[in-house]
């Protein structure tokens, strides 16, 4: 039987353990006469064998039963120690039926008598088919598994986010409220550090949702210079005496628009492994410059180097070479670049060391520098003000009410809209209503169409949530609404709440 199906896939190694040089020959014409193009070796011992495994790599193993020295059985054994599911056909001039059957419980695929080879052709296709069907059952159960567990970390990430950002919500809030009430310059500084701080854990817990749900992240534009300062200062504390940090920018002025945290995130994460890969030391190398269109950032190692299989598999999801590795930082990086609209590239030799490249796109020389509008100097004091004030988190709640309350506003707290629709009953109309997007039982736009129907004519922030989308459209269009992204910055939650007030229709 021809084997056409299998030709037109390309060579197969077949390997012989055959201890006669003559009767390995005939098979061999046999399966090239019906077809099969393919590379073969003979082996007649154990430690050819092994050696045929490791480095010929067989397809397909046709052993002959009894040797000198050697057995079939023998064979068989080392060959499933090696690999389960590579086929293995006996190929004797002798066997019984009781042999042939104990053969098969064994784990051989299938037996041939010799003097009756004309099946061997169809057996070896069988053989090969049968395993090439296993290799795909395998990899889509595997490609399952990898799949289920991208879910669950989709849960993981969600839930830790929501954590996070919960305990971060201090360190956006805080440094604000105590700076406002010193005029010690250091303290001021130590507030910025604080809340810079909060803000870029904000968006680190924000990216854990990006990784699974492939969103876009805002961007920004900033200097690639002070991006690696930045890379500097975290890795200095990782840095072994004996690697040499080494950092290049082409043109100080060399600029990119992505998300700041995010970059950062990946040219940390690069920059770790480098290190791993130099456990004797090295130089570690952080370059940046101009080609063409693209900006080229590069951190290069002198480390142990990577193999082309290695490479092959290097942003495969939970593959690592490290111990205690999760296989999902590289991931995250080729998916940071990519939303930027870039693209990673990887040169690697065993012994030589590895370079990441970061192919993104330049920032035109023309294009302004977007600058956050300035925060009003000094707070905008209220005047008793009544904000009806509605967020899920506790901790944000009195966070947030806390500060309102120290600029002379009268906040009313409530942590879901029901209450907020009991503290609407109980204690008439606010002045203004803040809410938060993601409150429960009711959602922001239901809540505040149903004040509005119940006669609320005064200005409305609703502080959008990523997790939690708002929909203006439920929201009748005369009520005044402004709208602030998390993370909250309380300078312009300040000013919204004066502007919101100041343009207030008398109730």
């Amino acid at each position: 039987m021809p084997l056409r199906a299998i030709s037109r896939e390309g060579r197969v190694r077949v390997l012989f353990v055959e201890d006669s040089p003559e009767d390995a020959e005939l098979l061999q014409l046999q399966l090239e006469e019906a077809g099969l193009v393919a590379d073969y070796m003979r082996v007649e011992d154990e430690a050819g064998l092994r050696r045929a495994l490791a480095e010929f790599r067989p397809d397909i193993v046709l052993s002959d039963l009894s040797m000198p020295g050697f057995s079939g059985h023998e064979a068989l054994r080392i060959v499933r120690a090696h690999n389960p599911n590579l086929p293995f056909v006996y190929v004797s001039g002798t066997m019984g039926e009781d042999v042939a059957v104990a053969a098969l419980r064994e784990g051989a695929n299938d037996y041939i008598l010799k003097h009756s080879a004309a099946r061997l052709p169809a057996a070896v296709e069988r053989a090969l088919r049968e395993a090439r069907t296993e290799e795909e059952r395998q990899r889509a159960e595997h490609e399952l598994m990898r799949t289920q567990r991208l879910e669950s970390l989709a849960l993981l990430a969600a839930g830790l986010s929501h954590d996070l950002r919960n305990i971060l919500q201090p360190l956006l809030i805080v440094p604000e409220l105590i700076a406002q009430r010193s005029d010690d310059p250091r303290l001021h500084q130590l507030a910025a550090v604080v809340a810079e701080c909060g803000r870029r854990g904000h968006e680190m817990a924000e990216s854990m949702l990006s990784f699974v749900r492939g969103s876009r992240r805002s961007s920004e534009r900033f200097r690639v210079a002070d991006l690696f300062h930045a890379v500097e200062l975290l890795i200095k504390g990782s840095l072994p005496r004996t690697v040499q940090l080494e950092v290049r920018v082409a043109d100080p002025e060399l600029a990119l628009r992505a998300n700041y945290t995010e970059l950062q995130q990946s040219l940390l994460n690069l920059c770790l492994n480098a290190i791993h890969a130099m456990p004797q030391g090295g130089v570690l190398e952080l370059a940046a410059e101009a080609r063409g269109q693209e900006v080229v950032l590069s951190v290069r190692d002198t480390g142990v180097g990577m193999g082309e299989e290695t490479l092959r598999q290097l942003f495969t999801p939970f593959f690592t070479t490290k111990p205690d590795g999760t296989g999902l930082g590289l991931v995250s990086c080729k998916r940071i670049v990519e939303s930027a609209g870039g693209r990673i590239e990887v040169s690697s030799r065993p012994g030589e060391g590895t370079c990441f490249e970061l192919w993104l796109p330049a920032v035109p020389e023309e294009e302004p520098e977007q600058v956050e509008p300035a925060a009003a100097a000094g707070a905008v004091a209220g005047h008793g003000e009544r904000i009806l004030l509605v967020f899920r988190e506790g901790a944000r709640l009195s966070l947030v009410g806390n500060a309102l309350a120290s600029q002379g506003y009268r906040p009313d707290l409530a942590a879901d809209g029901a209450a907020a629709l009991r503290r609407w009953a109980e204690a008439g109309a606010p002045d203004l209503v803040i809410v938060d997007s993601g409150i429960a039982l009711f959602p922001a736009a239901a809540l505040l169409a149903t004040m509005y129907e119940s006669g609320y004519r005064g200005p409305a922030i609703v502080i959008e949530d990523g997790a939690a989308p708002f929909d203006p459209a439920l929201v009748p269009a005369d009520l005044p609404l402004q709208r602030l992204p998390r993370p909250l910055d309380m300078h312009r939650l300040f000013q919204a709440v004066a502007g919101a007030l100041s343009h207030a229709r008398p109730q």
